[in-house]
């Protein structure tokens, strides 16, 4: 394992020796390079064997999370002398490399010059013979391994600085713990609107079809008596008539009742969710919805956690009621791809588009809702070039 981290120290020094030129470039790029080069140089620490964290999560792209940095106060205190560091460094690796493992080559090939008739010059030692650029071989080697050392040196140094910068009062480790309070109070809203929306439903929709229900069987059981204490004298046909349209109104009533219900549970938690999978939920979801839907994907869902499945579900399904009621249109397409790593999904629409993730939206909570599960949610959508909802997240939440 040390050789194996001593060879990608000497890998990554000597990239960062040959990225020097666009390091110099960046600067004219700075602030936008400042974060880019510093989170760079914290993957290389990683990869090199050091405990250090990168801090743009997998899931979100360069642009969004760069955008997000520069706004973090901490960027100048961590990430620009990490910056500087990495090209100061950086440029000395290039000094080190190049005229060291250039040296030892040409130590090294001494002989083979000779009998071309040159003398390889390196520093002040320039071969009079034969036996002396035999003896260069050796120097050559040695050369190359102590320019090699001055590397890993270098990349030890570039290590200790990292670490300086980012001390145990880290203020990228405060800034991403701030963000994830406000993540929680988010989801936290959004949950509580939801609780709110749900019981708006059953107040609205189930509550007021079963009250209508209770009067009708009362104004049933008002006439049936009726009829029962005037059965002597042979009630008319008119009566009995009633009695039957007001029982079929209740059971018609009753039904609609049941479906609101069934509704309304189904949009807490739908039970294909839990007993079928989140494919099998969603090709349920579709065949529901009003829009003419068509549905591609791969993979299977067998490593998506619940948490997940149940946040993806929900997006897909806010998404497809945007369309229906927003969109002017009357056809969606849903791409839903499971790995074991993670899933995507995305929901586009030809409509009007101009869609926004608006604070206290649906999809405000939704986007919450999947930063809950160390996903995210974007939405594309420019006005009159339609909307695009892509969620992903990986198979197993963070926590």
């Amino acid at each position: 394992m040390a050789q194996i981290h001593v060879a990608r120290r000497l890998l990554t020094e000597s990239a960062a020796a040959a990225a020097f030129p666009i390091l110099l470039i960046s600067v004219l790029a700075a602030p936008v390079s400042v974060p880019v080069v510093a989170e760079l140089d914290r993957s290389r620490a990683q990869w090199c064997g050091v405990r250090t964290m990168p801090l743009r999560p997998a899931d979100r792209s360069w642009a969004q999370w760069v955008a997000g940095r520069l706004h973090a106060r901490s960027v100048w205190r961590t990430d620009l002398p990490v910056f500087v560091t990495a090209t100061l460094l950086s440029a000395l690796s290039l000094l080190v490399g190049f005229f060291g493992f250039v040296g030892a080559l040409a130590l090294v090939f001494s002989p083979v010059f000779w009998g071309f008739g040159i003398a390889a010059k390196v520093g002040p030692f320039t071969p009079a013979s034969l036996s002396e650029s035999l003896l260069a071989v050796p120097a050559g080697i040695a050369l190359g391994a102590i320019t090699a050392g001055a590397l890993a040196g270098i990349s030890l140094l570039r290590d200790l600085l990292l670490r300086a910068f980012s001390g145990s009062r880290n203020p990228d480790l405060l800034a991403k713990l701030e963000e994830l309070r406000t993540s929680r109070a988010s989801l936290t809203a959004a949950f509580e609107n939801e609780r709110r929306r749900i019981e708006r439903d059953l107040h609205d929709g189930a509550q007021q079809e079963l009250v209508a229900l209770v009067m009708r069987l009362g104004i049933l059981e008002a006439a049936a008596s009726a009829t029962a204490a005037t059965a002597a004298t042979a009630a008319p046909a008119t009566d009995q008539e009633r009695i039957v349209q007001l029982a079929r109104q209740a059971q018609a009533q009753a039904e609609r009742a049941l479906e609101r219900l069934r509704e309304t549970v189904r949009d807490i938690h739908p039970s294909e969710l839990s007993d079928l999978g989140l494919i099998a939920a969603v090709r349920e979801l579709v065949a529901r919805s009003p829009l003419r839907v068509e549905l591609t994907g791969t993979g299977t869902d067998t490593w998506i956690s619940s948490p997940v499945a149940a946040a993806v579900y929900f997006t897909v399904s806010e998404a497809l009621t945007n369309i229906a009621k927003h969109a002017g249109v009357a056809s969606a397409r849903i791409d839903l791809r499971c790995t074991e790593n993670g899933v995507r999904v995305r929901v586009r629409d030809d409509g009007a588009g101009g869609a926004l993730i608006s604070t206290g939206s649906g999809l405000s909570g939704l986007r919450e809702r999947m930063r809950s599960v160390g996903g995210n949610l974007e939405i594309i959508s420019p006005p009159g070039g339609g909307t695009e909802v892509v969620a992903s997240a990986p198979a197993q939440p963070p926590w």
